[in-house]
């Protein structure tokens, strides 16, 4: 019988957690650890064909339709990306909450078939990265681990911008108005999940945060030089793991006139979920056609409804981690991954932030000078042009992104991340 540990993990419903912990999975497994993933059923398969085991849950009932992975939250950013528009303190009322509340729906429908899973697995530690308290992974784990794969403005602290507002470090002005209605807004929902969590044996939530922190260990995702001064520390058991890539194998099978030629070559993703906006898509490929660049576009699951022109080429799905090393500047919505593997790579921003904590990634990348941030729906032709060349050519942020992608990739996060999760599978 084996004497390796079983390390289970349960990331939220959406590619950037999984496939964060798909490369620290790789590195477990590797070494001979069982790597077992609980997903939603509509990603039955995905990691299986990376010789993953996989358990399956859901968050809801069953469609009555088959659902391509992590449906249901295309189906959700689909219905209320309308609010995308407003202002961050606006959209506390129209997104942010209702988000929440789905999230914390989805935990009391799983929770049965969450203590079902633990006790069938029995599993050393179970690593969870997601942004609301699921009580089974407390009541019947030995011991669990959390990741934050989002900015960490999830971590409040008063040096802190409030987390989904998008606010710089350089102006506290408007913190304590959006602090005062997220508590008001969310204040009601806090507390169903709180009485949630206290009935199901996980304990009261902290105050006015919707998830616990592991007495065992912790884990968040932003290197080192973009990260917040804190007024507060953090405790000893969390660990900043700088960057996760995870490892793609292949081949980029893109024309030769795109990967070499004139100009310099830019990547452009909005995301899984921001590529469903085909209007923004389509915008932004009719504007870069005026450029003297070459572009790859990652088109996501609409693809067939966005026109790409003579200097772009692009797929629905397109490795990543493959792509990037390749490209000179990405053109993307600040999603935490797709903002940390920039850092990894050395590669300088121009963002366009869509929803959740992508505000606060473009505001960081651009207080910090790695990046340009521009009105997602407000830009002009000549302002995306502009940012473009400014990130080409600012000699100060390509030096600091050399230094931060060197130091980075000497010392893998993910790899930190599986030193970490095993000693704590072990002990």
């Amino acid at each position: 019988m084996s004497d390796q540990p079983t390390v289970v993990f349960f990331p939220e419903g959406a590619y950037g957690p999984t496939n964060n912990c798909i490369g620290i999975g790789q590195v477990l497994q590797e070494r001979g650890i069982r790597v077992v993933f609980i997903l939603e059923e509509s990603f039955a398969g995905t990691l299986e064909a990376r010789g993953f085991e996989e358990r399956l849950m859901r968050l809801g009932p069953a469609p009555e339709v088959e659902e391509a992975p992590g449906q249901f939250w295309k189906d959700f950013i689909a219905a209320t990306s309308p609010e995308f528009r407003k202002p961050t303190i606006e959209q506390l009322a129209t997104f942010i909450e209702p988000t929440m509340r789905a999230l914390v729906e989805g935990a009391m429908y799983v929770d049965d078939r969450l203590r079902e899973i633990i006790e069938e697995l029995d599993p050393d530690l179970v690593v969870e990265d997601n942004v609301c308290t699921f009580p089974a992974l407390l009541s019947h784990a030995r011991k669990w681990a959390r990741i934050v794969s989002c900015n960490p403005a999830e971590l409040p602290d008063l040096l802190v911008p409030p987390a989904f507002s998008g606010y710089s470090s350089h102006d506290q002005t408007p913190w304590s108005d959006f602090r005062a209605e997220a508590d008001r807004l969310l204040g009601p929902l806090w507390q169903e999940a709180n009485a949630f969590s206290e009935a199901r044996g996980a304990g009261p939530l902290p105050a006015g945060q919707f998830i616990h922190t592991s007495p065992d260990l912790n884990l968040y995702i932003y290197p080192d030089e973009v990260d917040y001064q804190r007024a507060q520390p953090l405790d000893p058991t969390w660990h900043r793991i700088e960057t996760c890539i995870r490892e793609e194998r292949g081949e980029v099978d893109a024309p030769t006139q795109i990967l070499s030629g004139d100009g310099k070559l830019i990547y452009l993703s909005l995301g899984s979920l921001g590529s469903a906006d085909t209007a923004l898509m389509q915008r932004l490929c009719d504007a870069l056609a005026n450029t003297p660049h070459r572009y790859i576009v990652s088109m996501g699951p609409q693809h067939d409804e966005i026109e790409l022109r003579h200097n772009q080429w692009g797929a629905e799905y397109l490795p990543q981690p493959i792509l990037m090393p390749l490209c000179d500047l990405v053109i993307t919505h600040g999603g935490n991954n797709t903002t940390t593997e920039c850092l990894h790579h050395g590669k300088p921003m121009v963002l366009l932030p869509l929803f959740w904590d992508q505000y606060d990634n473009a505001q960081r990348m651009h207080d910090v000078g790695l990046g340009r941030r521009l009105p997602t729906y407000g830009w002009t032709p000549a302002d995306l042009h502009n940012a473009i060349e400014e990130m080409l050519n600012d000699t100060d942020a390509q030096t600091r992104l050399a230094a931060i992608s060197k130091r980075v990739q000497a010392n893998p996060g993910r790899v930190l991340a599986a030193d970490l999760i095993e000693r704590a599978a072990r002990a």
